[in-house]
C-alpha cells in the first residue's frame, strides 16, 4: 500500500474511533426509558433504575424516585433508540453507493462526489484524490451516509410493550430477568 493510501486509513481510523467513542466516555451508565400503565389506568414515565423483588424503582419525569408493585402493573413500554441500526444501513447504502455509482474522475464528478474529494484533498495530493478507487468511494459514501443515518436515528424511536397483565409466574420471571439488563443498576439486593 501506498504512503498516501495509509494516510487516509489513519485518518479515517481516528475519525471513526472519535464518532463510536461513546463507550469509552466516562459517562453513568443509564437504565431504560419506560412507560409503566397500571391496572387503574395511571400512566408513569420514567428511567428504570432496578428491579426490586416485588416492584419496579423508577426515576420519573420529575427527578424523583418512584416504586411501582409488579402486581398493579398492567404494560411497560420500553423505549428502544434506532441510531445504530439507522447509521449501519446509512453506511452500507451511502457504501454501496460511492462504489457502484461514485465516479472516480473529477470531470463527471457530482455535487456530493466533489464535496467528499474536498474534504480528501486536505489530507492527500489532489493528484491521489483524483484516482481513488471504487472502495474508498464507497468508505468515504458510506461515512457519510452513517453520518446521516445516524442523525436520523437519533430522532426515531420504537417502542416495545410488554403485557404483564395474566403473565403467570414463570413468564413473569422471565421478563424482569430481561428488564434487569436494561436497569442503571441490575444487581439489587
Amino acid at each position: 500500500m501506498n504512503p498516501t493510501g495509509k494516510r487516509f486509513i489513519s485518518v479515517l481510523l481516528v475519525f471513526l474511533l472519535m464518532a463510536f467513542s461513546v463507550n469509552l466516555l466516562a459517562k453513568e451508565r443509564r437504565g431504560a426509558k419506560l412507560t409503566v400503565i397500571k391496572l387503574d389506568g395511571q400512566l408513569i414515565k420514567g428511567e428504570l433504575i432496578t428491579i426490586k423483588p416485588s416492584s419496579l424503582l423508577l426515576l420519573n419525569t420529575e427527578g424523583k424516585d418512584e416504586s411501582i408493585d409488579i402486581n398493579c402493573i398492567k404494560v411497560i413500554k420500553i423505549k428502544k433508540s434506532m441510531t445504530l441500526v439507522v447509521a449501519g444501513i446509512g453506511f452500507l447504502v451511502g457504501g454501496a453507493t460511492g462504489i457502484l455509482f461514485g465516479p472516480a474522475e473529477e470531470k463527471s464528478a457530482s455535487f456530493w462526489t466533489m464535496y467528499y474529494m474536498s474534504f480528501l484533498w486536505l489530507f492527500i495530493s489532489k493528484e491521489n484524490a483524483e484516482s481513488i478507487s471504487g472502495l474508498t468511494n464507497g468508505l468515504v459514501y458510506g461515512a457519510g451516509g452513517a453520518l446521516l443515518g445516524g442523525l436520523i436515528g437519533t430522532v426515531v424511536k420504537k417502542e416495545k410493550a410488554i403485557q404483564i397483565e395474566g403473565m403467570t409466574d414463570s413468564e413473569l420471571q422471565k421478563t424482569l430477568d430481561n428488564l434487569r439488563k436494561k436497569a442503571r443498576i441490575r444487581d439489587y439486593k
